[in-house]
């Protein structure tokens, strides 16, 4: 547009780009934090924010990092992958879940995906498994969970580690019990876009073992992830209360990580912990919004929408349903005359096996023909977001009418 306006400024009906809602409780909670004169970094409200998000999720350990994308790092840097190691991932998800692997002499192996879900092919995973297979990276995508005792039956003999990336999974149940704690890891993004934020980035790592947490603690603290072993005292000289690290007890037998910096600030933690406690609230909206939006299209015969299983609770970060093949309606077609009609449209997410750095490494189309055929020319996401009004809502499902309307004629 030549006024430089965003599609999502100029939209009668805008996609989500600030996935929560921020209103009062998160002014007030800054400025607790600005006027007490407490640090910014490190303190007790990153403290609080993890124990509460553990606590929410049923896992031992919840630590906070810069992102979503930094969790996906450290979760990657847990598993201590080898050369000719394999790693079976899903290609239906936002490319942060699996980047950090292409810098890793490893095996990708990408498994397609149920059609109705677009979650891992439970099935298709099992026939990927080799004893070289080391871990398995999957999404919860839209926020519908994954089959995870299934998943899990087949994993845990074996010793497989499964990364739960539970950027959309917030607000979501399966069989009772929540993401982040279905697997061995999961991994949380607090972007401006997802179900909650921290102030525009932040993320979060959880799972239940102790030495995990030592190392992450140790890495995203700018500290060395190593093997030490005890050794005489090299320094008495500097009383060790100045310096309180390994230097005067410990020599290090193997550096695994250098460590970085991808420490949380305050502000962003008591952000995040306000956000936590309105979870149920902006959850309740996303439902409204997607329940409306089934009830209009459920019993058309152009268009399906996703069955959620009566033992699961979606989290609808994302609403999803799909042209029917043989309705004689051209998907890109309906998509051009939704954002003519004034509804912003995005397609979540082009599969990541076509993406040229993976097409570099051999992949190729065929790999995964579930997901080839549903995004190009099925999969439909429409704006399903806490800040959509019933007067956005509304013109919605207007537009779908229309557009749909138009295109069967």
């Amino acid at each position: 547009m030549s006024t430089g306006m965003s599609r999502a400024a100029a939209a009668e009906v805008p996609f989500p780009m600030l996935g929560g809602v921020l209103d009062e409780p998160e002014l007030a909670v800054l400025g607790e934090v600005l006027r007490s004169g407490d640090r910014l970094s490190q303190g007790q409200w990153r403290d609080r924010f993890e124990r509460a998000f553990a606590d929410h999720v049923g896992a031992r350990h919840a630590l906070t990092v810069t992102s979503g994308t930094v969790a996906l790092e450290m979760a990657v840097r847990l598993l201590d992958l080898q050369p000719g190691d394999e790693v079976i991932a899903t290609p239906q998800t936002f490319q942060a879940t699996v980047h950090a692997l292409l810098g890793l002499p490893v095996t990708v192996r990408f498994c397609d995906i149920d059609a109705n879900s677009l979650n891992i092919d439970v099935a298709r995973m099992a026939e990927l498994v080799t004893p070289r297979t080391r871990a398995v990276m999957l999404v919860h995508y839209g926020g519908l969970p994954a089959p995870m005792d299934e998943i899990m039956a087949i994993t845990r003999p074996r010793g497989i580690v499964v990364v739960e990336d539970c950027a959309h999974a917030l607000g979501a149940s399966y069989r009772g019990r929540r993401p982040g704690a279905l697997a061995d890891i999961g991994c949380f993004s607090f972007h401006s876009s997802k179900t909650i934020t921290t102030l525009g980035e932040g993320g979060m790592i959880t799972f239940d073992r102790d030495d995990w947490a030592e190392r992450v603690a140790r890495i995203r603290g700018n500290d060395c992830d190593g093997v030490y072993r005890a050794a005489t005292a090299r320094f008495d000289e500097v009383p060790k209360a100045l310096y309180p690290g390994l230097a005067h007890t410990h020599e290090c037998v193997t550096v695994r990580d250098p460590g970085t910096n991808a420490t949380m600030g305050e502000p962003a933690a008591a952000v995040g912990l306000v956000q936590l406690g309105r979870l149920a609230e902006l959850s309740a909206r996303r439902r409204h919004v997607a329940g409306v939006l089934d009830d209009h299209l459920r019993d058309r015969d152009d268009i399906r929408i996703q069955a959620v299983p009566p033992d699961v609770v979606h989290g609808r970060h994302l609403y999803t349903c799909f042209v029917e093949p043989g309705s004689g309606i051209d998907r890109n077609a309906l998509i051009r005359s939704l954002e003519d009609l004034g509804v912003e449209m995005w397609l979540r997410y082009f599969p990541l096996h076509l993406l040229p750095e993976w097409r570099s490494r051999g992949h190729d189309f065929g790999e995964c023909p579930t997901a080839e055929r549903l995004w190009f020319g099925s999969q439909l996401n429409l704006p399903c977001h806490p800040a959509l009004t019933d007067i956005h809502l509304e013109r919605l499902v207007a537009a779908l009418d229309k557009a749909l309307a138009g295109a069967r004629a």
